[in-house]
Order: structure tokens, then C-alpha cells, then sequence
């Protein structure tokens, strides 16, 4: 039996991910009071449970959530949890647009009611595996997340690793756990035949990688994950995700993003590439 929890705050996205995991197969239970987790927990683990995927996609506005997802975890052996999050600015701009109302506005702003959303989440998205921010994602990006979170691999038992690139002047992800600055590295975006094109054409993959600093770099950043990777595992993390940044996100980062995730294929992983900025 596997168990996901998705979480977050209001508006991120949480029937968006109910209906990209129903659509994986697994049972969904929508809007599922904190409350009624325990009970969820003994039928998916009593002896007529027919379902071997079990998400349960709730709300939770106190420290509450966070108990019973610890209970959880005590009585099912595969738990993990998804925690869903936005910036301000994104939710505002989602609820106007759809005109509903945020579930603690009673009486005060709408940031207002975001801002203490996010504070009485604060437990909850620190028992997360796997915290996604959607400020900068579609309903079909965040689906290809979730997809890629869960594939039909057979590597049940083993961390997910998630490569991607990014430009730092299209602002630095959230939710990874690794970020690393590429900016130090010659720009492709100043010579004109490579300019149009990016990280992932041989031609800016030779005029990045193909250079001392860069050999150096990824000789010391190969071992490093070499080391960083299998203790992750060991701690139990289900997901570890590493971002490369350069100012555009279109060359360098892309560039990098590439060859690392190759390394680490090689050396037994299977890493999820993804590159955020590289047709802006």
C-alpha cells in the first residue's frame, strides 16, 4: 500500500494534483478533513482494501495535520507527502480571476488571509517529501510534475532526483533542495552564432563544457553528489531536487543541467531533466 498526502495552501493547486493522480491510477479522496485521516489509515490497511494506491488530498490550517501525517507514517510503511505552495502575489492574482472565496478571509484582506494560511501551514510543509511551488507553473506543468514524481518504473524504494535549469533574472526556484550559480562560467549569449540557440545544441554544449573551468567544476561537483545522493537516500528523503542557474537560464545552466543529469544516469540514477527558462 502506498499513500500520498497532498497538501498546501489554498489556491496552489490541490484538485489540480487530485486529478493528475486519479489520472495515474491512484484512489483519490478530495477534501479530506484532518480529522478523518486515522479512520482512511485502518481501511487502506484492513484485509478488504482493494486499492494499492491511496491519495488523500486535504486542507489543513493547524498543527493538527501535521500529527495525524506523523501517525500515518507510524502505521503505513510508503507514505509521502506533497506540499503545494504559491507566492502571494500568484494566489491573489488566481482568486480574482476566479472570484472565490479564500476560507479564512472572514473579516479581513485577502493577503491578509493568505499570509496567516501560510503561518498555521508552516508544521504541515515541514513534514512534506516533496514541496512544489506553482507561482511560475500551468495546470499541464504541474501534471508532468506530479507524473514524474511517481512514474511506472519499478524503483519503488528509491529517491527521485530532479535536475532542471533556470535564469536568475527570471527569479530562483523554491522548491529545491540544491541550487548551484553557473554565471561564473563563459556566456555563449555573447557570441552571435550561438546566441539563437541553447544549452541543449552541441554547439553551446562544446563552447560550455569543452573548457578547463568548467572540466574542474563538474569533476568536483560529480563527487561531490557521489557523496551528497547516497546519504540522502539514507535518511530516508524520497525526493531530492538540484537546480542550475545562470543569468538567462538558456545556454550555461541547460548546458550543465544535461551533463550532470548524464552522470548521474551513469552511475545508477535516473534523474528527471527539466529546464524552466530555456525558451524565454
Amino acid at each position: 500500500m502506498k499513500v500520498t498526502v497532498v497538501t498546501g495552501l489554498s489556491g496552489a493547486g490541490r484538485s489540480v494534483a487530485a486529478g493528475a493522480l486519479e489520472d495515474l491510477g491512484w484512489f483519490v479522496i478530495d477534501n479530506l478533513p484532518v480529522s478523518l485521516v486515522p479512520k482512511v489509515a485502518e481501511l487502506a490497511t484492513s484485509a478488504t482494501a482493494n486499492y494499492d494506491r491511496v491519495a488523500l488530498v486535504m486542507a489543513g490550517y493547524d498543527g493538527e495535520m501535521a500529527q495525524q501525517v506523523d501517525e500515518l507514517r507510524r502505521t503505513l510503511d510508503n507514505v509521502t507527502v506533497i506540499f503545494l505552495e504559491a507566492s502571494t502575489k500568484v494566489l491573489v492574482r488566481r482568486y480574482k480571476l476566479t472570484r472565490r472565496r479564500h476560507p479564512l478571509s472572514d473579516g479581513t484582506s485577502l493577503t491578509d488571509a493568505i499570509e496567516e494560511e501560510r503561518t498555521r501551514l508552516i508544521a504541515a510543509r515541514e513534514a512534506a517529501d516533496l514541496v512544489i511551488d506553482t507561482s511560475d507553473l500551468n495546470v499541464h506543468q504541474l501534471r508532468d510534475r506530479l507524473t514524474s514524481a511517481f512514474p511506472d518504473d519499478g524503483l519503488e524504494g528509491t529517491m527521485r532526483v530532479a535536475v532542471s535549469s533556470f535564469g536568475f533574472k527570471h527569479g530562483m526556484p523554491l522548491d529545491v533542495d540544491l541550487v548551484l550559480d553557473c554565471r561564473f562560467l563563459p556566456n555563449p549569449h555573447w557570441e552571435d552564432d550561438l546566441r539563437a540557440l541553447s544549452g541543449k545544441d552541441p554547439e553551446v554544449r562544446e563552447y560550455v563544457l569543452e573548457r578547463e573551468l568548467t572540466e574542474r567544476f563538474l569533476d568536483r561537483l560529480n563527487g561531490l553528489l557521489d557523496e551528497l545522493l547516497p546519504a540522502y537516500a539514507d535518511e530516508g528523503k524520497s525526493f531530492l531536487s538540484i537546480a542550475f542557474g545562470c543569468t538567462g537560464g538558456r545556454h550555461r545552466s541547460v548546458a550543465v543541467a544535461e551533463s550532470v543529469a548524464a552522470q548521474l544516469k551513469d552511475r545508477g540514477w535516473l534523474p528527471r531533466v527539466s529546464h524552466r527558462d530555456i525558451d524565454r
